[in-house]
């Protein structure tokens, strides 16, 4: 699943703690607990359909 921080947060990759999924570019990740726990909480939203990039890599929302 493609993910985006909420807008002024930034959320810690799983097991990265160092590296940081932030508000401005959306990055794929797998399906796992951790993170669908923190799009029900709201610090991770789902990014659009049609947003391009590769899994780990961190990419435009826009697809560019």
């Amino acid at each position: 699943m493609k993910v985006i921080a909420a807008p002024g947060l930034t959320c810690p990759m799983e097991g990265k703690p160092r590296e940081y999924i932030g508000d401005d570019r959306a990055v794929e990740v797998p399906a796992t607990a951790y993170y669908t726990r923190l799009v029900s909480d709201g610090s991770l939203i789902e990014a659009p359909a049609g947003t391009n990039g590769s899994k780990g890599k961190e990419v435009k929302p826009d697809g560019k």
